[in-house]
């Protein structure tokens, strides 16, 4: 699964600089696979899809910091735990229930950023 940040937020950054796969962003902030990653051009996503990794992509909250799903690897072979929710003062990382993974396709989906497409 990945995590999600909710609304409880209070926008206090301690969770941005722990995420190893820059996944959170600032409220308002486009975003991009490449973005800390190794990621660059036309890429294939663990589920097949085509993506430009380069391009910036809307912001998923104009209110809150956010964790872009497809780049979140609960901290997967980086960690313990996941990190921001390790950090966060108001406990609103959470499990996001709607984007279930396993061990295994988390693993799969942090080779996949660092990988040399």
């Amino acid at each position: 699964m990945a995590i999600i940040i909710t609304d409880e937020c209070i926008n206090c950054d301690a969770c941005i600089s722990e995420c190893p796969n820059n996944a959170i962003y600032e409220p308002d902030t486009k975003w991009s696979y490449s973005n800390g990653t190794s990621l660059k051009g036309m890429v294939k996503t663990p589920k097949g899809a085509e993506v430009d990794a380069d391009a910036e992509n809307d912001p998923i909250s104009d209110e809150f910091f956010y964790i872009v799903s497809d780049k979140c690897t609960e901290c997967k072979g980086f960690h313990d735990e996941p990190q921001c929710a390790s950090v966060c003062p108001v406990d609103c990382c959470i499990v996001d229930v709607n984007h279930k993974e396993t061990e295994g396709e988390l693993l799969t989906k942090k080779a996949w950023l660092y990988s040399e497409n």
